[in-house]
């Protein structure tokens, strides 16, 4: 018989352990006053929350207005039946990456990375491509096995399947960063849609990353892989070497 996880129900706290104390910020399309300080009272009782009350609310010009609002959760969860989705893969380091694609594949990786469509922030794609890469983590242009194309923001789903035919490339690397009114899912399945039109979804390793983007929902989208916040050039260094190699079972 399989033995049960033990429960571990967890609720937030302020003051007191389990006191269910949280605070929430946001924004009323209404200018500042007393019935929008308690609209924005009710909001939060709507909301779930208990005893919530208006601790902060500022005049943002233009008939808007914020506010914080303090109150109490009456909700808990338990986290011993939480299992999030993850790519299963072993993380190496840059040397062990590089001393791994020598070994096993002979020749250099070819990854090409983009914003697509109307994305302009590149804050993701560089961190994780660029020769420094962030928070001390170098990026896939540092890597000796790696040839690193990074196209940049605003690139068309169309130009980024041509530049990966011309390249021969091994990954297509796509970061989404701008998500209002979930643009960046239907930016996604574009470009899945384009590669199977193309015959090449199979033959190219697909990876995406972005601040709402979970592993779970990349494999929704057609993925082989997704990246979230607190990843770095290793990680989708590891992963990628780690799936071309199981395409490739016979190096």
């Amino acid at each position: 018989m399989q033995a049960q996880t033990p429960e571990q129900w967890i609720k937030p706290y302020g003051d007191t352990l389990n006191d269910g104390r949280v605070q929430l910020s946001f924004t009323l399309p209404v200018a500042l006053d007393d019935n929008s300080k308690e609209a924005a009272r009710r909001l939060a009782l709507a909301m779930g929350l208990s005893e919530p009350a208006v601790s902060h609310a500022a005049d943002m010009g233009q008939g808007f207005s914020f506010y914080i609002v303090y109150g109490q959760c009456q909700h808990r969860v338990d986290l011993s039946s939480i299992q999030v989705a993850k790519p299963e893969f072993e993380v190496l380091d840059k040397d062990a990456v590089d001393a791994r694609i020598a070994q096993r594949i002979g020749r250099k990786l070819v990854v090409i990375g983009a914003c697509i469509e109307t994305d302009a922030h590149t804050v993701g794609i560089d961190a994780i491509m660029n020769m420094k890469g962030y928070n001390g983590h170098k990026g896939l242009e540092s890597y000796h096995q790696i040839r690193a194309i990074n196209l940049g923001a605003q690139v068309d789903c169309e130009d980024l399947v041509l530049r990966a035919i011309e390249e021969q490339a091994d990954v297509i690397l796509v970061s989404q960063v701008v998500t209002q009114k979930n643009i960046h899912l239907d930016n996604l399945t574009r470009l899945t849609d384009m590669l199977e039109a193309e015959g090449l979804r199979d033959k190219i390793i697909l990876v995406v990353g972005g601040p709402r983007i979970s592993h779970e929902l990349a494999k929704e989208l057609g993925y082989d892989a997704g990246f979230g916040p607190g990843s770095y050039a290793e990680n989708v260094a590891s992963f990628v070497v780690d799936e071309w190699l199981k395409r490739h079972p016979a190096l």
